[in-house]
């Protein structure tokens, strides 16, 4: 089986993978931990679902973190005996990159872009629900051409609550009206709706600059995929699976590509 970890500002996700679907999947806190720690709960993590080291073939990794990056990996080493692939550079992901600097584009906006084309094809807008709110653009041909970034909705949330006095922490739901009757609906209201409001007015013009090459579909993913894509008609799919998918396909190009006999 392999294994798939997302590394990403807040949160780390775990995928236990059958093809490119997840058997078993886990979101913690990507909080700084020592080595054993992480491994040590890879391993509980595992055995809750009755696995052990062993039955891990394989390892795919992406992160944003580079602080976290090096403890991954040596966790992953330690503890299932595993030499975890790493996207990166000089990984083959079978995307074209049409930016100015490569190098500037997290690894989970390339792997999620790899397994939204290889599932949708294109064009198409990527919206990825995280920290920030990323949205990315692959062309008809599955060329990667950038895209826009925004704060994410939870850091909207946090900045109302720090930067004023009197407003309160919020839960994130979606509220009964646009007109709040009192302070947390409102606020509710605001976040939600506004939040709705940057969603769509960025997808519709990512789609409109990729309407040339054909009718742009957009596919949302990330921890809040499920609460604001419904709301937003320029989301036409939602995939909470997105990055651990590609993950897989990114694995699987680069095995491929070391198996004897096999050319890259």
């Amino acid at each position: 089986m392999l294994l798939t970890i997302n590394v990403g500002n807040s949160n780390t996700v775990v995928g236990v993978m059958d093809g490119t679907e997840p058997r078993w999947r886990w979101r913690i806190s990507s909080d700084t931990r020592t080595t054993d720690e992480l491994g040590m709960l890879l391993l509980q993590l595992l055995s809750h679902q009755g696995l052990s080291a062993g039955d891990i073939t394989g390892v795919c990794v992406c992160c944003v973190v580079p602080s976290l990056l090096y403890t991954v990996q040596k966790a992953v080493r330690r503890y299932l005996n595993q030499e975890a692939l790493t996207v990166g550079s000089g990984v083959r992901t079978g995307m074209r990159l049409r930016v100015d600097n490569p190098r500037e584009i997290g690894a989970d906006r390339i792997v999620s872009a790899v397994a939204a084309y290889d599932r949708f094809g294109g064009p198409l807008v990527v919206v990825d629900f995280g920290t920030a709110t990323t949205f990315d653009c692959i062309d008809s041909s599955g060329a990667y051409l950038g895209g826009a970034i925004a704060p994410g909705l939870k850091i909207s949330a946090d900045a109302l609550f720090q930067r004023t006095a009197r407003l309160p922490r919020v839960e994130l739901t979606e509220p009964a009206a646009a007109i709040g009757s009192n302070t947390v609906a409102s606020m509710q209201s605001g976040l939600f709706w506004g939040y709705v409001g940057l969603v769509q007015e960025l997808a519709r013009r990512c789609k409109s600059e990729l309407s040339a090459a054909g009718a742009p579909r957009c596919v949302a993913t990330g921890a809040m995929a499920n609460l604001i894509g419904p709301a937003c008609s320029e989301v036409d799919e939602i995939d909470d699976h997105l990055t651990l998918r590609g993950l897989v396909l990114v694995y699987e190009r680069n095995h491929r590509r070391r198996s004897p006999g096999r050319s890259g």
